[in-house]
């Protein structure tokens, strides 16, 4: 090994969304990490904006929260889509996400979404990630890779030096929609497919008077399709084709109705809108993430840069897990066999609505579900997860899982600032109110968290359920077995893959 060589546990290739919060999270549970990334930094054009409150919760639970802006979105603005004439014009027919849900007043989540674009929200990352110890390469770009069954071999080259080697246990390839980690490794993709290509301007104007009904997105007749970053910063979508500034900014002004103001034309952009999902999300030591493993288009669900997210938090435990010694390798099987069905149902969902993408094809004939119910109620099933049935549905609203094993633990208000959700993320929880699960949890070595809103968990006051690392149910008991540590040692064995 030459002295530039490095050795890792786990190498990240591509530092967008996904791969950066794979980076975050590894380091966040103590896993030596490299990430390799081609550009310099974020892209100028944000693609992403606006991320759910389940990242949120994520995000918080790494310690990122009180260091996220706040913006006009996060509180709420700017997610309603209307069309009309221009942004100062008549204003035509809204258009919802879903169909309008029944008002509840079931609080969901101890967190709001996130309103920040996608170019502010990278460095937030990238920044927290070196800070917990991952080691971030910026301007270095992977220029082959190989796998043998101890690891895999990545030849990287820094800007403007020599090739030198990473070896890794493992490989996570965040490296976008074209993925060639992807292609090598001869995995293909099932979905829509090429749909059409966009052009886009980004433009900051002073419009802001504009948001204060809510609608911060407008498609325009015979214009484009034109909404908010929530800073100041616009973006126009254009049908394809070749536009300069004269014409750009004729545009916008046709947009915005009016040609009075001043209008900086930041960057322009040339989008391929696809949909597609990976027929496999892992091959051998090498996963999948992000858009390499789902190209979703923009949608109000914001599928893509979210469940990108949450993608890499699903691995990020169970790479920890097998590279402490504390699971076996079995566990990693469960990514695919868990994200891989939410990304396909997301697919799905955009497609069975009228979010905009239904002009190059027909609408999918599927269930709707509700926002809450993707956000906080998809249901994994997979090895790691005990008493998920095939004759449940892929997603339902939190307060109809009741707990149910495979979905996301509920969230309640335990003390004024403290959530139910804020006892998990760091390892095997065990959540009861009883002195023989006590017991139990310590003979297994689980953590025992004593909880009084068991009936949120679909719980007797006698009853346990077994949270995992990443916040989901893995396991429950409705109420005292017969033998309480006999019960919970079995099932733990069997979701950990452990090796104990």
């Amino acid at each position: 090994m030459k002295a530039t060589d490095v050795k890792t546990s786990v190498l990240v290739v591509g530092g967008g969304l996904a791969g950066t919060s794979a980076a975050l999270f590894l380091a966040w549970r103590g896993v030596d990490v490299v990430l390799v990334e081609k550009h310099p930094g974020s892209s100028p054009h944000p693609r992403a904006v606006g991320f759910n409150a389940r990242v949120g919760e994520l995000l918080r639970a790494v310690g990122l929260e009180d260091e996220l802006p706040e913006s006009r979105m996060s509180r709420g603005f700017g997610v309603r889509r209307v069309r009309a004439e221009s942004l100062v014009g008549e204003k035509y027919d809204e258009t919802f996400w879903t169909p309008p849900a029944e008002l509840s007043d079931v609080e969901y989540s101890p967190v709001r979404g996130v309103g920040v674009a996608q170019d502010r929200m990278e460095p937030l990352l990238r920044d927290k990630a070196r800070e917990l110890g991952a080691d971030i390469r910026m301007s270095t770009r992977m220029l082959e890779f190989s796998q043998d069954d101890d690891g895999v071999t990545a030849v990287v080259q820094g800007d403007g030096g020599e090739p030198y080697e990473i070896r890794a246990d493992y490989l996570v390839a965040a490296d976008g929609h074209r993925s060639p980690v992807r292609e090598q490794l001869g995995i293909t993709r099932t979905g829509r497919g090429y749909m059409h290509t966009s052009r886009s301007v980004l433009f900051r104007a002073e419009l802001q008077q504009y948001l204060k009904d809510g609608i911060g997105q407008f498609v325009i007749d015979d214009v484009g399709f034109l909404t908010t970053y929530g800073d100041g910063r616009w973006v126009l979508m254009l049908d394809d084709g070749e536009y300069d500034e004269a014409e750009l900014r004729r545009k916008i002004f046709q947009a915005i109705g009016r040609d009075d103001l001043d209008v900086e034309i930041v960057t322009t952009g040339k989008w391929t809108i696809s949909a597609s999902v990976a027929d496999r999300f892992s091959a051998g030591r090498v996963f999948l993430a992000g858009d390499a493993a789902h190209t979703l288009p923009p949608s109000r669900g914001g599928f893509g840069a979210n469940v990108g997210i949450e993608d890499a938090h699903n691995l990020a435990w169970k790479l920890a897990a097998v590279l402490a010694g504390e699971s076996r390798a079995e566990l990693l099987d469960t990514y695919d066999a868990e994200r891989r069905p939410v990304a396909t149902l997301c697919h799905q969902q955009i497609f069975a609505r009228n979010d905009g993408h239904n002009r190059d094809g027909e609408a999918e004939e599927a269930t709707l579900y509700d926002n809450n119910a993707m956000h906080f109620g998809v249901l994994y099933r997979s090895a790691a997860v005990l008493g998920a049935g095939e004759d449940l549905p892929p997603a339902r609203l939190p307060e109809q899982w009741n707990g149910q094993p495979g979905t996301r633990a509920p969230h309640a208000w335990i003390e004024p600032r403290k959530s139910t959700l804020d006892l998990f993320q760091r390892g095997w929880v065990l959540v009861a109110d009883h002195p023989q699960w006590e017991e139990a949890a310590q003979r297994a070595g689980v953590a025992c968290e004593r909880v009084e809103q068991l009936d949120l968990f679909g719980l007797s006051e006698k009853g346990a359920s077994l949270v995992r690392p990443d916040g989901y149910v893995a396991w429950r008991s409705a109420d005292l077995p017969d033998d309480p540590a006999g019960a919970l040692e079995s099932a733990f064995s069997a979701t950990s893959a452990g090796t104990r």
